[in-house]
């Protein structure tokens, strides 16, 4: 067996304002309290620059969105991974051309800009409208090869999806990544989604057996629609769940946090080689995966 390969995961989780320069402040001082506290991959809720603005369809909301190259958030973590030694995925409202996307970068240690992942699946709901705003992602599930470990990251509605975290292992992500901006539900105050959240996830990684990281946000942000307003309270309970989908560090709904778990990636390796689940897939059987409807005569695509 080889010899062991630790790396140590961080979440964090706050609370944002309406103020860029803030929330990106605030980003960076929790990601230097994260690598002191020994952390090598360091991941930062969904849209962090600021509030959630997908409650309302706007269209003053897109001046919000910047070019990927270039992007002076982007820059400014480059810069922080580099000095620290650290990875840090960077999510950020793209625009491209006449397209937007929800998407992230990631960065390696060194500070280089690893490349892109847009979200793939778009939610369209009360509070939720991000189909006014992000185009349907068009990089595919990818996985990137940082100082650390190969790394899966898919953004929030991505999480709710088995396919999207297999395809991750599949092409070798050794952990998950998933930042999130989720909390109540503005036409239903009764709904509470935060166990279901959690436990889809913990799925993942014990169908996966890989490690898995998510981060929320936390506070309760209020947005002008076209309607009025609308109030999301965020749940945070951020989290990192082990192999086996065990929650091994877990944050409360009100605090700003800092989370961080060790893992040992050849450990778990071997693990995951020793369970089978890799190796006993029927792929051949799987094909109604292709469809919508569940009918193998009707494939959506070939």
């Amino acid at each position: 067996m080889e010899g062991s390969r630790k790396v140590v995961l961080a979440a964090v989780q706050f609370a944002c304002s309406e103020s860029v320069s803030e929330n990106v402040d605030t980003a960076e001082r929790l990601v230097r309290a994260a690598h002191k506290k020994g952390a090598n991959i360091i991941l930062i809720q969904e849209l962090f620059e600021g509030y959630y603005f997908c409650q309302a369809q706007r269209g003053d909301f897109f001046d919000r969105a910047k070019p990927y190259k270039g992007h002076p958030t982007i820059s400014r973590m480059q810069k922080l991974a580099k000095e620290l030694g650290v990875v840090i995925p960077v999510s950020f409202f793209e625009e491209a051309n006449n397209a937007h996307y929800n998407s992230i970068a990631i960065i390696d240690a060194d500070g280089t800009d690893l490349g892109l992942y847009r979200k793939s699946h778009i939610p369209d709901g009360p509070g939720y409208q991000e189909k006014f705003y992000f185009n349907p992602g068009d990089t595919g599930f990818k996985v990137f090869s940082t100082k650390f470990a190969e790394i899966g990251v898919a953004i929030c509605w991505d999480q709710w999806f088995p396919e999207a975290a297999r395809a991750m292992a599949l092409q070798g992500a050794e952990v998950l990544l998933y930042p999130t901006a989720i909390g109540s539900e503005p036409q239903d105050e009764g709904i509470d989604s935060r166990e279901h959240w959690k436990r889809v996830m913990q799925g993942h990684a014990g169908a996966n057996l890989v490690p898995l990281v998510a981060s929320n946000r936390i506070g309760k942000e209020t947005i002008k629609t076209e309607h009025g307003d609308s109030t999301i309270t965020f749940y945070g309970n951020s989290f990192i769940a082990g192999p086996t989908g065990e929650i091994v560090a877990l944050a409360n709904d009100k605090d700003e946090d800092i989370l961080v778990a060790e893992f040992d990636l050849n450990k778990i390796k071997s693990q995951r080689h020793s369970w089978g689940v890799f190796r006993d897939r029927r792929p051949e059987l799987y094909k109604v995966l292709l469809t919508l409807d569940g009918n193998k005569t009707t494939p959506f695509c070939n």
